[in-house]
């Protein structure tokens, strides 16, 4: 009886995640949520950036992440992914020099990995539809040259402490950038 009743809870879980992902409302909520937790997790890391500033650096964030306005809603959840997946793939970069606190890096993971997996299920969902059409690819082209910027900087600076600290002021910005994309998530 046991056994039969977990089944249908998990029968019941793997459902309402897949029949709720397509729910803005709900993905709109989730995000913010967890670009809230992110934004948090990254203050708790050390860093000063008042004694980086000649480390400071003008990464050129794309002008459509600035101004998602003329994205579709599909297309805003594919951005936001390749987003969180970028910023996922920096910190996975060789941040030792920090002193950054590993718990908190790893509870950055995480988090970022949940925004992903909700964000990939929506896009599966989108990719199923018959009559989406995908717009310009100008925008992924720029953003992925947007965070290659990021990583050369890193790798320019040796990965010093300073650097970290200039990206993680950027990726922070980021999170602005995340939580307006995350505003056009509407039913």
């Amino acid at each position: 009886m046991t056994n039969r009743c977990i089944l249908q809870i998990s029968l019941l879980l793997c459902f309402s995640t897949t029949a709720l992902s397509m729910n803005y409302k709900l993905l709109r909520y989730q995000q913010r949520s967890s670009n809230l937790v992110c934004r948090r997790l990254l203050w708790k890391l050390s860093g000063n950036p008042q004694y980086c500033l000649e480390d400071r650096m003008d990464f050129e964030v794309p002008e459509e992440i600035k101004r998602p306005q003329q994205l579709q809603k599909e297309e805003v959840v594919s951005v936001m992914h390749e987003m969180l997946q970028q910023i996922f793939d920096i910190f996975t970069r060789n941040f030792s020099s920090t002193g950054w606190n590993e718990t908190i890096v790893e509870k950055l993971y995480a988090e970022l990995y949940w925004e992903m997996h909700h964000l990939e299920t929506a896009l599966k969902e989108i990719m199923d539809q018959k009559d989406f059409t995908w717009g310009s690819m100008t925008t992924m082209l720029n953003l992925k040259k947007y965070y290659l910027r990021i990583a050369l900087y890193l790798e320019d600076k040796l990965y010093s402490k300073c650097a970290w600290t200039a990206v993680q002021v950027e990726i922070l910005r980021n999170f602005s950038f995340l939580n307006r994309l995350t505003g056009y998530l509407q039913n």
